[in-house]
């Protein structure tokens, strides 16, 4: 009863702390899922209902949607740091505890803050604005939590080294689950929506692969489904609900294994039943420094996780460990297997034994170690391999002590009763056993029965008919119960064989069904093969000549012979196995199989064995279905990538149409114009005053420089589309560039004024100088055209974050929502165009193009006041002299 007021009492003091703290976290369980779009969606939500909401720091990563939000809010100003020789922006703690608003929100959790603020993480910021009152809005990726950092690890092999302390996320009211499938993720990330193109390729090659992030996202859901059940329990107990009397969770550590392992596991396993834990550590003495340092960075990692350390002293570790269980109301144990003691298990005290033995009323949880699952699979390989003398020392074994037991029975029992013993051991022997081992027990026992037992004692004489009948029962028993275990084992192995096979079948077809391509699937094909065969593997495929190459092998640096070679070749055209194992070409050390058919050939799959082993029948079979998979999925790839040739034909039949209205309109104007003038020259050139032919002269002049811009988009254009635009990049100062491409518009526009802000130290940039001046100017050139009589261009440069911005503002009509997206695909001035009916719409997607290049991005953004500001952002890399 006690304890039920005292649960209803924490209960209830829980729910008044969580009303005082008011965090809410939006968990995501990769990047680009869309957590900051999500809390600023919900941050405008408040606002609309008059909340008073403070933006604290923000990333946006240089995504427009999500910038766009960010219009209209109160977005406090940023701390300057000085690091390394450069300037950075952290969120400035002192003005948000100073403004003090309602709620305020502040991205990146688990952000480490650079040297000079007054906390080295961004979390304890955010604790002392919850301390200050103020409601946090914030953001997290799951593997950034502390208690899941081995978890990732062994997902991703990503070492994560900025993490939050679970115990801080407990703290959180509310945790909103913000989920994108991993399909549409790796498409954002394809489009640069995510990342910049250099760093996608790499993410997308290592972290951001479909199976890293279907188990990423299983962890988000199992975190966000460990709160709700804590929340609900902590509801059903405040209004006096019956539920369950909560028992701790209790890890117990050694020190000689992986201890910080079992702390995280234990962690989990207590914040999915809501429950306290603890960590124990019973100290018998003699502990060295090494086993007592690991054994303390251990309790460090509890207390930072929220659990209890504790140290006891005794002898006995399952009686300290029982004792303190019983006196703090533990209801599970959890123990790692991390040391053997052979003769401790076999006499029943180890530590497992006798905590099964002793706390029966307890849940005991064994946890094996990543070291202990290595060393089991080795064994169970080890176990797989035939061994005949251990089998045949085992039933030598158990005749000798089938032997040793009737030296003893035979003080009691008559002759004729001894044989049965023997008859056991053999029937034992055969049970286990093999057939031929079985019959080497029987002989065994047989020759000790008689010697030793059957009389005349000690020699191998036959006096009694009875004995011949022992030793043709022993042979009989063996035979019969050998053959029934050598089918039932058949049996099982069988079973066993076709269920590996369906699991690695099934797990093929799931990985193929998350590649996007050829070149995807056959990565795959490699790794699945290798993996399931325990072989080398490459997949090869026909090149531009005709030619087969390795696509993508396990291990990387597989080679072939030429003999392999010739072999890959015939089986490709034939649609046969060859090489290894076969009667074609099998001087081969691969063994060849062909993907595809002889109508539609896909490639070729080599297969490389160890030289002492060759693949048994199971394995050969479960080979050529794997390959029949991947043929199938090479098949579907090659039907879509068909599907989007013709897609993508329609769409050049589209710029094709849009190219051919565009060059009769914007084309022909400027040729129309200068014919016009370059006849009224030259049928009235005496009669004309000399003011005039300057006019007409000019006339000709502007619309062939404005003809001869519309050419160079064009051909800058098509060297874009083909890929054939190089980059040849030197270091220069942003501000000469920029200054540069003002100059230019200047020329072309000298009506109108253009505002130039450069930045007070010089920034620069490693591009093409030429490509981004171009990409400037078309920018600057669409502003002029559209600015009002009067009204300023103005043009800001300044760094942000180890970038560059460029703003390129103007007080034109402006550009909707949802079209500022679209104001930068090709042709797109046939419609609307560059905001209006004139140009060619290339100038603005070669900018994106050019910028695109240099893993930059440009977008349209409003314009305070009217207008639109066009941003161009670029990488600032460390300059020659920081390197």
């Amino acid at each position: 009863m006690n304890d039920a007021r005292e649960a209803r009492a924490d209960a209830l003091l829980h729910a008044v702390q969580d009303e005082g703290q008011r965090l809410k976290v939006f968990l995501g369980a990769a990047p680009g899922v869309g957590k900051t779009f999500a809390m600023l969606s919900a941050a405008r939500d408040l606002r609309r209902q008059g909340v008073d909401v403070v933006v604290g720091l923000v990333e946006t990563h240089g995504r427009p949607e999500t910038a766009a939000l960010l219009e209209g809010m109160e977005v406090l100003p940023t701390r300057a740091v000085q690091y390394a020789g450069r300037e950075f922006r952290e969120f400035d703690l002192e003005a948000a505890l100073a403004r003090k608003p309602a709620v305020i929100l502040v991205d990146e959790l688990a952000h480490t803050n650079l040297p000079g603020g007054r906390h080295a993480l961004r979390w304890q910021d955010i604790a002392e604005l919850l301390a200050a009152d103020i409601e946090v809005y914030t953001a997290l990726n799951v593997q950034h939590l502390e208690s899941l950092n081995d978890q990732v690890r062994r997902i991703t092999g990503v070492a994560v080294r900025e993490t939050v302390p679970d115990a801080f996320l407990d703290r959180a009211r509310d945790i909103v689950l913000v989920d994108l499938p991993p399909r549409e993720l790796i498409a954002r990330l394809r489009q640069g929506k995510v990342y910049v193109p250099e760093t996608a390729a790499v993410a997308l090659d290592a972290f951001f692969s479909p199976s890293n992030l279907a188990a990423l996202r299983e962890l988000a859901v199992e975190t966000v489904a460990a709160h709700v059940e804590h929340d609900l329990r902590g509801h059903m107990l405040a209004r006096g609900d019956a539920m369950p009397v909560r028992r701790r969770v209790m890890a117990a550590i050694d020190g000689a294994g992986q201890s910080e392992y079992l702390v995280r596991v234990t962690r989990r396993i207590a914040e999915r039943r809501g429950a306290p834990w603890s960590v124990l550590f019973v100290d018998r003495g003699g502990v060295d420094p090494e086993r007592r340092e690991r054994v303390d960075s251990a309790m460090r990692l509890a207390r930072r996780l929220g659990g209890e350390a504790v140290t006891l002293r005794g002898h006995a570790v399952a009686d300290e460990l029982l004792t303190w269980a019983d006196r703090e109301g533990v209801g599970q144990i959890v123990v790692g297997r991390t040391r053997e003691r052979p003769i401790a298990r076999r006499l029943g005290y180890s530590l497992t034994q006798q905590l099964l033995r002793r706390g029966a009323h307890l849940e005991l949880t064994i946890i094996a170690t990543p070291a202990e699952r290595a060393k089991a699979r080795r064994q169970l390989r080890a176990s797989m391999q035939p061994m005949p003398w251990r089998d045949y020392g085992f039933a030598t074994f158990t005749t000798a002590c089938a032997m040793g037991l009737s030296f003893v029975a035979d003080r009691f029992l008559s002759v004729a009763n001894l044989s049965l013993i023997f008859l056991t051991s053999v029937l034992f022997v055969a049970v286990r056993t093999r057939m031929a081992v079985a019959v080497y027990a029987a002989l065994l026992s047989f020759l000790g029965y008689n010697f030793f037992f059957a009389p005349p004692r000690y020699t191998f004489a036959i006096a009694n008919a009875d004995d011949v009948l022992a030793v043709v029962l022993f042979l009989v028993a063996a035979l019969v119960c050998s053959r029934l275990a050598t089918r039932l084992a058949g049996q099982v192995a069988s079973l066993r064989a076709a269920q590996v096979r369906g699991r690695v079948l099934v797990t093929l077809g799931q990985q193929l069904a998350t590649a996007a391509d050829a070149d995807g699937v056959r990565t795959v094909a490699a790794h699945a093969l290798a993996r399931a065969l325990d072989a080398e593997v490459a997949v090869l495929a026909r090149d531009a000549v005709e030619r087969l190459v390795t696509s993508a092998s396990v291990p990387a640096t597989f080679a072939l012979s030429t003999q392999d070679l010739a072999a890959a070749d015939w089986s490709d055209a034939h649609a046969e196995p060859a090489g290894r194992s076969t009667d074609t070409l099998h001087g081969a050390s691969c063994w060849m199989l062909p993907l595809g058919s002889e109508a539609r050939r896909a490639g070729v799959v080599a297969l490389r064995f160890p030289v002492d082993r060759e693949p048994d029948a199971d394995r050969r079979s479960l080979a050529q279905a794997m390959v029949l998979d991947i043929s199938q999925a090479l098949e579907r790839a090659r039907l879509a990538s068909e599907l989007e040739s013709a897609r993508v034909q329609g769409e050049t039949e589209r710029l094709r149409n849009a190219l051919l209205s565009s060059v009769s309109h914007d084309l022909r104007s400027p040729l129309a114009s200068m014919i016009g003038s370059a006849g009224t020259l030259l049928s009235y050139e005496t009669q004309l005053p000399e003011n005039e032919r300057h006019e007409l002269l000019n006339a000709i002049l502007g619309e062939g420089q404005r003809l001869d811009r519309y050419i160079q988009n064009l051909l800058d254009m098509t060297r874009l589309g083909h890929g054939t635009l190089t980059l040849k990049r030197d270091w220069v100062d942003a501000g000469e560039v920029v200054t540069a491409a003002v100059g230019r518009a200047h020329k072309l526009f000298p009506d109108v004024r253009l505002d130039v802000q450069l930045p007070a130290k010089t920034l620069l940039l490693h591009v093409h100088p030429a490509l981004i001046e171009q990409a400037l100017f078309n920018i600057l050139e669409n502003a002029a055209r559209f600015s009002p009589p009067g009204e300023a261009v103005r043009v800001t440069v300044r760094s942000e974050a180890e970038r560059l911005l460029i703003d390129v503002a103007d007080r034109g009509p402006g550009i909707p929502e949802d079209e500022r997206a679209r104001i930068f695909d090709m042709f797109y001035s046939v419609s609307r165009g560059d905001r209006g009916g004139q140009g060619t719409g290339l100038g603005l997607a070669i900018c994106r193009g050019m910028i695109g290049a240099h893993g930059g991005s440009v977008e349209a953004l409003p314009h305070v006041g009217g207008g639109t500001t066009i941003r161009i952002s670029l990488p600032l890399p460390a300059t020659p002299d920081e390197r």
